[in-house]
């Protein structure tokens, strides 16, 4: 009979969902909406249209490629910004 580190009883069955970040066609969500509404803002607030359309583009490009890379990228880049510089000598 083979050890088993599983103990009888808390073993819970976790959904594939739960694990995986919540991407907007391939983007991080939060990263899609941020980058939709600047350019809807160019786009229609300062009527430079083609100007929208490259800058949603681009940017839901670059989002795209960082998340392929990590998904998590963006946190990881608000908590690169806030820790402060190390002094070297």
């Amino acid at each position: 009979m083979a050890a088993s580190n599983h103990i009888e009883g808390f073993e819970v069955p976790l959904h594939r969902a739960l694990t995986e970040p919540i991407l907007m066609a391939g983007a991080p969500r939060s990263v899609a909406i941020v980058n939709g509404t600047l350019a809807a803002a160019v786009g229609l607030g300062l009527q430079q249209w083609i100007a929208g359309v490259a800058l949603g583009l681009f940017g839901h490009s670059l989002a795209v490629f960082a998340a392929k890379r990590d998904p998590d990228f963006l946190a990881v880049l608000v908590r690169h910004l806030r820790q402060k510089g190390q002094m070297s000598c």
